[in-house]
């Protein structure tokens, strides 16, 4: 039987993903690296959202999928999956395959090398920019919103704020709709077997935590409104 493939696609921002800015790269390079067989392509995901965030619902559907059909996960880039060490080693411990077209002949160990080093520059990037900042406040700079002149910029800033914070939750349940999908698609209809099954696939809540049919109901409500 010819392999089988699931690939993972991600963007970091909405405004992104709703123009399909990257996707189209992504796919293209998926489907060089499997010269243009489009067959092999069993499964796609779609995931938008932060490298710096480990809770990727479409990755956990993504994966699930791999297991069901004994698929290999591919992905365009390494750096689609994530920076951080810990995340990809938890990867390679679940079992499922995965290839980074990018760098088709990594192993595990080269995997967590370039994982590691690019944890550490992001760090360093965090490192320099807090630098830079204590020496601004060093110089009697005003830093932040207790500056004065900067009150009407705090308002627009909150207000701003609650609609990020609006629009992450949308996101958020377009998200685990598909994976919610699949869980319907294979006959469990509660709100507690949704709960169950979500919390068995490793798919966390919004605010990293276990689901229950309240905040299943709470979620497919956000979707339908």
């Amino acid at each position: 039987m010819p392999r089988q493939y699931v690939s993972y696609y991600r963007v970091s921002t909405q405004r992104q993903g709703a123009s399909g800015l990257g996707l189209d790269a992504q796919r293209s390079a998926v489907l060089s690296h499997l010269n243009g067989d489009k067959a092999a392509l069993v499964a796609e995901f779609t995931e938008i959202e932060s490298g710096k965030k480990n809770q990727r619902p479409q990755l956990m559907a993504a994966m699930a999928a791999c297991k069901k059909r004994k698929a290999t996960l591919i992905i365009a880039k390494l750096d689609r999956l994530s920076r951080n060490v810990a995340f990809i080693a938890n990867l390679m411990e679940s079992g499922v395959d995965f290839v980074a077209v990018d760098f088709p002949q990594a192993n595990r160990l080269t995997l967590h090398i370039l994982a590691a080093v690019a944890e550490h520059e992001r760090e360093m990037i965090s490192a320099r920019t807090v630098a830079a900042l204590a020496a601004a406040k060093a110089r009697g700079r005003r830093l932040g919103w207790s500056n004065p002149k900067r009150r009407a910029e705090q308002h627009s800033a909150t207000v701003s704020a609650v609609g990020s914070i609006r629009r992450a939750a949308d996101q958020f349940a377009a998200n685990v709709l598909p994976v919610i999908g699949q869980i319907k698609a294979a006959g469990v209809s509660t709100l507690d077997g949704i709960a169950e099954a979500l919390n068995s696939r490793g798919v966390k809540t919004a605010r990293g935590g276990r689901w229950h049919p309240t905040t299943v109901r709470n979620l497919l409500c956000r979707a339908t409104s």
